[in-house]
């Protein structure tokens, strides 16, 4: 799904005459993906003249292009302030990564919780970039009434 698919799926829609978010088809993922220490070499803002010269990880490139071309959204999300946005961009070009868009100045310091109305799953990165697999796991959620 190209950049301009991605726009007109995710753009205005409309149920009973309101705005309402829209919800991705079955089978569709909404990837965020981190860039330092994830997908290349992990680059502390202070350093910014190493961004342009970050090794690869060739795993991630491998699996995060196979799920562009499967259909699945892919932005990277990373601390990186919009300053470094250019660099970033080129460095991404270069190697041959195939994505939808960046957001650019996610908090530093890791520790992520992240709240949302919608579906959200988190897979830490630790080594290997590989297709996900089904894990059972413990988490936190708020309290709905429905827990053991």
């Amino acid at each position: 799904m190209n950049k301009n698919e991605v726009e007109r799926l995710l753009n205005q829609k409309l149920e009973e005459g309101e705005h309402v978010s829209p919800v991705l088809p079955e089978g569709i993922k909404n990837y965020l993906i981190d860039i330092d220490g994830t997908i290349c070499d992990d680059i502390p803002n202070e350093e910014p003249e190493r961004m342009a010269t970050a090794k690869v990880y060739p795993d991630a490139l491998k699996t995060l292009n196979k799920w562009y071309d499967e259909g699945h959204i892919i932005y990277f999300f990373t601390s990186r302030t919009e300053e470094h946005r250019k660099t970033t961009e080129d460095w991404l070009d270069r190697h041959g990564f195939k994505y939808h868009g960046m957001v650019m100045g996610k908090p530093r310091g890791g520790n992520y919780h992240w709240i949302d109305n919608h579906l959200v799953k988190a897979t830490r990165y630790n080594g290997r970039f590989t297709d996900l697999v089904d894990k059972e796991v413990t988490i936190q959620v708020f309290d709905d009434g429905k827990h053991d």
